[in-house]
């Protein structure tokens, strides 16, 4: 028997989530300990790396377990504009790492460090909740309504190290997030059932509380 839908669709339901305003004020804790030293910030940069890195696959693979075109079409929107929208120079790592090396980190210290525990969590949340398409749905929703956030944080981050205001890394993100929510949005407008629903909702919680776990575990390490 199929249970009936929630009262209040799914994107309703996440919007009263707090983990996710927890993570906001995160962010602004760790803003409000710096001003931090470039070798701080680097260390920062070396663990966003590898999130980063991975975000493609987590997609392509969500892709791949999405039941109907409409959803995969959605989802291959944001991959497109992740790969550069067909020009590998335009693609979020390759932006991502020439945007800092041009402020002056080696890209050793940031595109080759070693993990965290913390870090190695979230990514293999990222793979897990792409086995199923309800959590990765979770996870994409919660990852782009907090996106701009983070890289926000970040970019203010390497500008106060450096004093380097131009960051293309950053534009590209206040460019075309707004787009990546809106997209994330269409995919739960879907009726679902109180147990899809449920997934859905629980995947969000636990994506905030992956990102909590790895900005804090920078917090204990760099401060």
């Amino acid at each position: 028997m199929t249970s009936a839908p929630l009262v209040g669709d799914t994107l309703e339901v996440l919007a009263r989530e707090n983990l996710r305003n927890q993570l906001v004020a995160g962010l602004a804790s760790l803003k409000s300990m710096g001003p931090f030293s470039r070798e701080q910030v680097g260390v920062v940069l070396g663990q966003w790396f590898h999130p980063l890195h991975y975000f493609p696959a987590f997609l392509s693979r969500l892709i791949a377990v999405s039941p109907s075109l409409e959803m995969q079409t959605h989802i291959s929107r944001i991959l497109w504009q992740e790969l550069g929208e067909g020009e590998v120079c335009k693609a979020h790592e390759r932006i991502y790492i020439t945007t800092m090396a041009d402020a002056g980190f080696e890209r050793e210290a940031f595109a080759q460090a070693r993990p965290f525990d913390k870090t190695i969590e979230l990514v293999a949340g990222y793979e897990r909740a792409s086995e199923d398409y309800l959590s990765g749905l979770g996870f994409m929703y919660g990852t782009e309504v907090a996106d701009l956030a983070m890289v926000s944080t970040i970019g203010e981050l390497v500008g106060e190290a450096t004093a380097r205001r131009d960051l293309p890394w950053v534009d590209i993100h206040i460019k075309q997030e707004p787009d990546h929510v809106d997209v994330s949005n269409k995919t739960l407008r879907p009726a679902f059932t109180v147990q899809q629903q449920k997934q859905i909702i629980a995947s969000a919680r636990q994506m905030w509380a992956l990102w909590i776990g790895f900005f804090e575990r920078i917090k204990e390490v760099i401060v």
